[in-house]
């Protein structure tokens, strides 16, 4: 059953006690982080643009350079990019919105706007006060310290923090060659996105790194990939087809490399699981 956001007479006290870590950063938000919670700071159009802009010059590099070069700068942010993205954000500051909405990137600025509202509204009609995403709970406008710039926000509602993301928990089993419990959380994986399709909504961007580990429960924490249209999902698996196997798209070739029999068995379950009538009986009936 799901429950509205636990609204609480303060925030928690850990959140003001120490200057927050800064624990990730994404195209749309920098993420960071008590102990326990979670607090975000949304990034800026010209910021966003700029961050597009140097996600589209790193694709072509990976023409000329080794794949293990440029999944490292994607995976772990560097000075030297953040000081790339900052020259990038103040030229297209200094340019007029109105230009750029009009150019391909502006274009893409909105797709992805709207991709991440839509799915935040869709996680929180959906998903909310359900084991399936961490919980939430929101407050009076609080001042908190952050690690860097731009020193403090003022935050409003915060998050429980994951233990690490699934992606981190599988690649350490992986190195430690414990395939069983891979498996296990291979598992505890689709049964969540089970979970998801029986509410009606389907995550199209379901690297692993957008899924946590608290406990053994795996939740979803990056809710910009969400739809409920059903055109969207069978787009979506065609594509996947077409780019399989499903497992590269989701982040799982090199953390499986040393396993193919389970990397079979999961790409035989995937399928399984998303043919059209098995997806099919699990959506909700939508109302005429």
């Amino acid at each position: 059953m799901r429950t509205p956001l636990q609204a609480l007479d303060a925030a928690p006290e850990e959140l003001t006690r120490a200057r927050l870590k800064r624990i990730g950063e994404g195209v749309g938000k920098v993420v960071y982080a008590s102990e326990h919670w979670v607090v975000k700071r949304e990034r800026g159009a010209s910021e966003i643009i700029a961050l597009i802009l140097i996600w589209r010059m790193m694709k072509r590099l990976e023409r000329w350079l080794p794949r293990s070069m440029t999944a490292k700068w994607f995976s772990h942010p560097s000075a030297p990019l953040r000081v790339l993205r900052m020259a990038l954000q103040a030229a297209v500051a200094v340019v007029p919105r109105g230009v750029w909405f009009s150019t391909h990137w502006g274009r893409v600025w909105q797709k992805f706007v709207h991709r991440d509202v839509r799915g935040e509204y869709l996680a929180v009609k959906h998903l909310s006060g359900t084991s399936l995403v961490p919980e939430t709970v929101t407050f009076p406008p609080t001042l908190v310290k952050v690690a860097g710039w731009p020193g403090w926000l003022v935050v409003t509602e915060a998050t429980e923090r994951v233990e690490e993301t699934l992606y981190d928990r599988l690649k350490k089993l992986a190195a430690q060659g414990d395939w069983g419990e891979v498996e296990r959380w291979l598992e505890r994986l689709l049964e969540l996105r089970r979970a998801g399709w029986r509410r009606g909504v389907f995550s199209v961007d379901a690297h692993l790194k957008n899924f946590g580990v608290i406990q053994s429960r795996v939740v979803l924490i990056d809710s910009g990939g969400l739809t409920d249209r059903w055109e969207d999902v069978e787009r979506h698996l065609a594509s996947v087809a077409r780019n399989g196997p499903a497992g590269r798209q989701f982040g799982l070739e090199e953390i499986l490399a040393g396993a193919p029999e389970l990397s079979e068995r999961f790409e035989a379950h995937w399928r399984e699981l998303t043919a059209p009538q098995s997806l099919r009986d699990l959506w909700p009936a939508r109302p005429e």
